[in-house]
């Protein structure tokens, strides 16, 4: 057979091969960050022209002009990056805490129907409770410090992991766990080298919703005396009227929750590679 012969008949193959892998590419490269931006440009677009073509006062919708301003401003005076660092570690400190009990009494109550019976109904009762509801409650009992933050923040973090991983636990497959007792494993080894790496779908999950909830309550959390924190600025801005300044407030909350939430993405892949 010749050269030409040879080449020839690969050629199509590569041309087969070719459009695949640039779709493969493609969702793995520019795609991805190019789909994602659309919607929030064409977003800030509407909002520049309803502000730049309407009578809407500024009072009511200010230009994204005027919102960069008030970053300006708050960035000079260095409130915006203490706000944005105080507000973030108070998260991370929440989040990092409540994740763990959620794995614990997730696990305890996934795998114990004793524990399940006992826990469960007071677990679902606690967790419809608003979380505002317990601001009087870590005031009296904690003071107005960090610590009833951190708390408030741990509340909301916890329920998520519990709830995800405890339905999760209930529904491994039994010869997993037959094979993990063949080998001697405790119920603790059994724990962390087969069932947690069975169920790591839904802990990323409950992780994903527990980083979330812990910015929702980030909020509500400083409403106990501060006097910094986004939660703390965006509350400030709404009592003086300061419109551009929420709009701030809410425009980096969402930042930091999608960078943040990008950590989770990075956990899984680890998560993944190791037990996957």
């Amino acid at each position: 057979m010749s050269a030409s012969q040879t080449t020839g008949e690969a050629a199509p193959a590569t041309g087969a091969a070719s459009p695949a892998r640039s779709r493969a590419l493609r969702e793995r490269g520019w795609w991805p960050v190019v789909g994602g931006a659309l919607l929030p440009l064409a977003v800030l677009a509407a909002w520049w022209a309803v502000t730049e073509f309407t009578d809407v006062p500024a009072y009511r919708l200010p230009s994204p002009a005027d919102v960069v301003r008030a970053a300006a401003d708050l960035g000079a005076s260095g409130q915006l990056s203490r706000d944005i660092a105080i507000s973030t570690q108070r998260v991370l400190q929440g989040f990092t805490l409540g994740s763990l009990i959620g794995i614990v009494l997730g696990s305890l109550i996934g795998l114990s129907k004793t524990a399940s019976v006992l826990l469960s109904p007071t677990i679902g009762a606690l967790r419809a409770v608003p979380s505002l509801a317990w601001v009087p409650l870590l005031v009296l009992y904690v003071g107005i410090g960090e610590p009833p933050k951190i708390i408030l923040i741990t509340i909301g973090a916890a329920f998520p992991v519990l709830t995800t991983l405890s339905i999760a636990l209930r529904h491994v497959d039994p010869q997993l766990v037959e094979v993990g007792r063949a080998y001697g494993l405790k119920p603790l080894g059994l724990l962390a080298a087969v069932q947690l790496p069975a169920v790591i779908p839904a802990l990323v999950s409950g992780l994903r919703l527990a980083l979330a909830q812990s910015w929702l309550f980030l909020v509500a959390a400083e409403l106990l005396s501060s006097s910094m924190g986004l939660g703390f600025l965006l509350i400030d801005s709404g009592n003086n009227g300061r419109v551009d300044r929420i709009f701030l407030a809410i425009i980096v909350l969402a930042i930091l929750g999608k960078a943040t939430d990008a950590l989770i993405g990075l956990l899984e892949r680890w998560l993944n590679r190791r037990w996957g």
